[in-house]
């Protein structure tokens, strides 16, 4: 679907405002995860039930827009770049376990041959954490599910205080959400370039094969348990969207949110494709303002 060129004006003005608002925070620690029983509803669904938002394809001739299909996850990797655009997950209590923090980074050796594959060790000494899209936490099912999220090609160069703290408690609040009888879609990537870490700021890392972006951002589709996801989003759906600088303030996500039409306008996707045109027009343009924890 394309946004008309107004909207899109709009929106990026909207962004812009939004974006410089991020309010600080006090030095909060995140709350650890915590074991959730699996209701017998809850299933684990299709990853890209949303929609493909920039039309990946996975083929080597959209390197900087390659499609990559995990049973965890789903992303849109940018070769060039060293990241991923975006991942897409589904969370339910079915993908929770007990299942520990591998911690057992990789390179992604389903990358095709001949492309620059990130280590363990790309983001060494850069001041900058190998910041999860896909968080390890939601997958915690089996030791399989959990590894994946290790993959290189599932991180972003991410400042320090953005991914452990406001993200962190962004993440702890959606897994609280599927506790509770929830099914969520969750899309997140990043964009632009140049972050600021504990050494400075910086455009990219591991000798320049690896990117660091400007901004942040994540869309939360909240449903009750059930089928047919995409059909079942209504004008009332609850949409949680933000956009962070990424850099070491420390930042409340609930005051970063901003609109699904406003990151649509900054990084040109359609993030929920796959939800009726009617439906998107008034939840893409809506700025949460529900509870945040």
């Amino acid at each position: 679907m394309m946004k008309h060129t107004i909207a899109r004006i709009s929106s990026f003005a909207l962004l812009t405002l939004l974006a410089v608002s991020c309010a600080k925070q006090d030095d909060i620690k995140p709350q650890s995860p915590t074991a959730v029983a699996q209701n017998n509803d809850a299933t684990r669904d299709s990853n890209l039930a949303m929609g493909n938002p920039s039309g990946a394809v996975a083929s080597t001739s959209y390197p900087t827009n390659y499609l990559m299909t995990k049973s965890q996850y789903t992303l849109s990797y940018h070769r060039d770049r060293g990241i991923p655009n975006w991942v897409s997950w589904h969370l339910s209590s079915a993908w929770l376990g007990s299942t520990p923090r591998q911690d057992n980074f990789a390179a992604d050796a389903t990358l095709p041959t001949g492309w620059y594959r990130p280590t363990s060790s790309s983001y060494t000494g850069s001041g900058f954490d190998r910041g999860h899209n896909c968080p390890s936490a939601d997958r915690t099912g089996s030791v399989a599910d959990n590894s994946a999220t290790f993959l290189m090609t599932n991180m972003m160069p991410q400042a320090a205080n953005n991914n452990q703290r406001g993200w962190a408690q962004l993440e702890d609040y959606c897994r609280t959400l599927a506790s509770q009888g929830n099914e969520l879609y969750i899309i997140c990537g990043s964009y632009g370039t140049g972050g600021t870490g504990v050494n400075g700021y910086k455009t990219t890392i591991d000798a320049g094969r690896v990117t660091v972006p400007a901004r942040c951002w994540k869309v939360v589709v909240i449903l009750p348990e059930g089928s047919s996801d995409a059909s079942r989003v209504t004008t009332s759906t609850r949409v949680i969207a933000i956009n962070t600088p990424n850099d070491n303030s420390i930042i409340n996500w609930g005051a970063c949110r901003t609109t699904v039409d406003a990151i649509e306008a900054a990084t040109g996707y359609n993030i929920l494709s796959n939800v009726s045109s009617t439906v998107q027009a008034t939840i893409e343009a809506r700025v949460d303002n529900g509870p945040t924890s």
